[in-house]
């Protein structure tokens, strides 16, 4: 408990604007139009270079996908895909000029099979795009025949071209998917009423600077292929492109033009969120959500079941998840309050209960409150405003949706009285931005009482 309240409170006084901004906005949702995937089936990426930014003022020379002629961006566009949709991408390398025309590069698709590619030039992997000099257009095509989450990456020395950005997700929704929110259309074990994409990766700055180096070099001295990657040692740790604060703040924010994806999570009490994992680096990321349990339901978009039909029987409840290096994993995170010891609504009239209606249960059909817990006291005494420290998340109330007095200049990041966590990597090194802590792997996650909206 000590470790929750001093990291709230730290984090709340470096995130005091954007953490406001981002607390009174729609909840990230992929599916939605507003602009934080690209709809297909068909696709125009272009492989750019370009730079990002780090909270600690650092800027990152990096190599993204662009949605045609949009900024590059990392990681690379959501492309989302319905299930039997014949898929066309067509790529186009505009990576720094080298001799015989653009650095090449190509795209592989995990997961998806009978892809087929026109155009371009035969590569290690795939057929590639090499510029001006070269076939410079690469149209790659294949069925989305399986429902799930799935990566892209380039197939081109992916140990330097994935380390620089050339990464993203495919999420392919099932065929009945607009019939009920699901993420594999088999049975109620993938139902979610939110979604939320965690691309999980990390940098080497000295292989950033190196490639960097690299293009201020004459085109004809240029080698990007000399840069080695085999003393690979990262500094910075990031979910979707972005790290701690930059984590929270809103999609598309215009201030981080090459990092469109935020990580901030709204829920009210009961409702499903589906996290989708992409293991988009090299290393491992045990992924920690404080307040319950993940419960993982697919793996590198296969639902986990031991049968056709059987949904996921063979899921599986972790606190601490392993999406691992190129994989995928899917989960439904659902917070209650379950046997919390006391009324989490506590003596609020907005809030009425109805815990006589038989249940079984045991949960409030409205407010998921645990009836067992109706009107049970905080079995705490709640010490005086004198002898509390504050952070900017606590509204001055332990109840949910409950706000009280606070002393002047404090708190204000939360406004609808939620209860708030913080979910980031279980590796100690990965929640610093070069060494700076807080950063890094870690965002917040945000129990909304259920006046409070959420798209």
């Amino acid at each position: 408990m000590n470790y929750f309240l001093k990291t709230i409170g730290t984090v709340a006084g470096i995130v005091a604007a954007g953490m406001f901004w981002a607390a009174t906005a729609s909840a990230r949702d992929i599916s939605a139009a507003n602009g934080t995937g690209v709809n297909g089936p068909n696709f125009d990426l272009v492989a750019k270079w370009g730079y990002i930014s780090s909270p600690d003022g650092n800027t990152i020379y990096t190599w993204g996908y662009a949605n045609g002629t949009g900024n590059m961006q990392y990681p690379g566009p959501t492309l989302i895909v319905n299930q039997g949709d014949e898929v066309s991408i067509t790529f186009t390398s505009e990576l720094p000029e080298v001799t015989g025309g653009n650095v090449a590069s190509s795209i592989v698709f995990p997961g998806q099979t009978g892809v087929t590619a026109s155009g371009g030039t035969a590569g290690v992997l795939a057929q590639e795009s090499q510029g001006t000099d070269a076939p410079n257009t690469v149209t790659y095509s294949f069925t989305a025949s399986q429902a799930g989450t799935f990566q892209y990456h380039s197939g081109t020395r992916p140990d330097l071209q994935v380390q620089m950005g050339l990464m993203g997700a495919i999420i392919v929704r099932p065929a009945d998917f607009n019939v009920a929110r699901t993420a594999y259309g088999v049975g109620t074990d993938s139902d979610y009423d939110h979604e939320h994409l965690f691309n999980l990766s990390e940098m080497d700055n000295d292989i950033h600077l190196a490639a960097e180096t690299e293009s201020w070099k004459a085109v004809a001295s240029r080698d990007f292929n000399a840069i080695d990657t085999s003393e690979f040692k990262p500094e910075y740790w990031f979910i979707n492109g972005r790290n701690l604060p930059d984590t929270v703040m809103g999609d598309n924010v215009p201030w981080l033009p090459t990092q469109p994806y935020g990580s901030f999570v709204r829920a009210h009490p009961g409702e499903k969120v589906l996290l989708r994992f992409i293991g988009g680096g090299v290393d491992g990321h045990p992924f920690h959500t404080h307040g319950d349990n993940l419960t993982v339901v697919a793996r590198d978009g296969q639902l986990l079941s031991s049968a056709p039909g059987q949904g996921a029987d063979l899921s599986f409840s972790r606190n601490t998840t392993d999406p691992l290096p190129g994989s995928t994993m899917d989960g439904i995170f659902q917070w209650t309050g379950k046997k919390m010891g006391w009324d989490i609504y506590g003596p609020v009239a907005d809030f009425p209960h109805d815990c006589n209606d038989g249940d079984a249960d045991n949960f409030d059909d409205v407010t998921w409150e645990w009836c067992p817990d109706h009107d049970k006291e905080i079995p705490v005494d709640m010490p005086s405003l004198l002898d509390m420290s504050y952070g900017g998340f606590w509204s001055g109330s332990p109840f949910l949706g409950h706000l009280d007095a606070l002393p002047p200049g404090e708190g204000g990041l939360n406004p609808s009285g939620g209860f708030t966590f913080p979910w980031h990597s279980h590796h100690e090194k990965e929640v610093v931005n070069f060494d700076v802590f807080p950063g890094g792997m870690f965002t917040v996650f945000i129990v909304e009482p259920h006046s409070e909206p959420i798209p």
